[in-house]
């Protein structure tokens, strides 16, 4: 590796939010926690993390009390007694390893399909009832039930402080709930959540001034974005850096502490005539720290290019060009995904440039997940 890593393991701080290096877990569905409830076996999972001197651990999706939030069987609550307890025990066996942690808001709007639990009878919810353009699925939101869902985002959050988590994340990208809002393909909405790019970002805004009143000025909020959807790997919220400004200043007066743009590939240049990637527009345009991320560590992408089927093998690959951006200050924290999911040494062996001995990302791997 012929970048120096230094600035990679330095300490980093915002906010109340304090951590030994710069490496981030990125937030990453497991679907092992049972009625809904993380276990103790998720909480040696994230332990393993700590251990491996991951700088800040993001959990998993994590579903706020809002009745249609969720949208698979099997993954954790931020709600309720018994999933608030299991947070807690996962809290605390991550400080017990010296790391930090922050759990993922997750409301998954119309991706939710009927018969999903905990209430199957439950139908999604969005902005217009629709899950990309031309395709219904679910109920258009009234302002009864945008008034619920921002008050039960602003509830899991002082939940999660409550428990001892160090920072919250909104979950704000990918073609859930939040980002339908910011999407115009899914927000066809006549009111003032609808319409402009001002008024389509109002919905996260208030999310995150609901937050914001209830965890108090010092706690730490990260937003996380993304220009592209599941629905559609090519959309756009923002097609300039001037509407990117727009989106992103109003969302950073709200009280977000760190934005987390979140690219399938990092390396990828954001708009033409510059090689900032979203992240390092982000910083540029906010003056706030950004997370990148984005095919970290491996050869190959994990969706799309003939690899959505598991069918083929990610290898470990070096991290020189993004050592070369961060040495740069175009970000300030780095998300690491699938390389830190099936190896969660990765941080220790990347600091030693021990890269050959980092696991591959397969399907067998998966199978083998620790």
């Amino acid at each position: 590796m012929s970048n120096n890593t230094d600035k990679l393991f330095q300490p980093f701080s915002v906010n109340s939010l304090t951590l030994k290096n710069k490496t981030v877990m990125a937030p990453m569905t497991r679907a092992f926690s049972p009625n809904n409830v993380p276990t103790k076996e998720v909480a040696a999972y994230y332990r393993r993390r700590a251990e491996g001197n991951v700088g800040l651990i993001i959990t998993e999706g994590t579903f706020i009390s809002h009745k249609g939030s969720n949208g698979y069987e099997n993954v954790p609550a931020i709600h309720g007694e018994a999933a608030l307890a299991g947070w807690k025990h996962v809290v605390d066996e991550v400080h017990a390893a010296g790391g930090k942690i922050a759990p993922q808001l997750w409301h998954v709007g119309s991706v939710r399909k009927l018969g999903t639990g905990p209430d199957k009878t439950i139908p999604a919810y969005s902005p217009s009832g629709l899950f990309k353009p031309g395709a219904p699925n679910g109920v258009a939101m009234t302002q009864a039930d945008i008034d619920e869902v921002i008050a039960s985002f602003a509830q899991a959050a002082l939940d999660a402080k409550n428990v001892g988590f160090d920072a919250i994340e909104v979950h704000g990208a990918h073609g859930y709930l939040v980002d339908q809002f910011f999407w115009e393909g899914t927000n066809q909405r006549d009111d003032k959540y609808g319409g402009s790019l001002e008024n389509r970002t109002r919905f996260g805004v208030e999310i995150v001034e609901a937050i914001r009143a209830a965890v108090g000025k010092d706690f730490t909020i990260i937003f996380r974005f993304s220009q592209w959807k599941q629905q559609d790997y090519s959309a756009k919220l923002c097609q300039t850096p001037e509407e990117l400004s727009i989106f992103l200043t109003l969302l950073s007066d709200a009280g977000v502490d760190v934005f987390h743009a979140s690219t399938r590939r990092f390396w990828l240049p954001e708009f033409e005539g510059s090689d900032l990637n979203l992240a390092g527009w982000t910083k540029k345009l906010t003056n706030k720290p950004t997370i990148t991320v984005g095919n970290i560590g491996l050869d190959a992408d994990f969706i799309g290019e003939g690899n959505a089927d598991l069918s083929g093998t990610s290898n470990p690959t070096g991290i020189d060009e993004l050592l070369e951006r961060l040495n740069k200050d175009e970000f300030d924290l780095v998300a690491i995904g699938r390389a830190l999911l099936v190896d969660a040494d990765w941080v220790n062996k990347i600091s030693v440039n021990a890269i050959d001995d980092i696991k591959p990302f397969n399907k067998k791997s998966l199978m083998s997940l620790s």
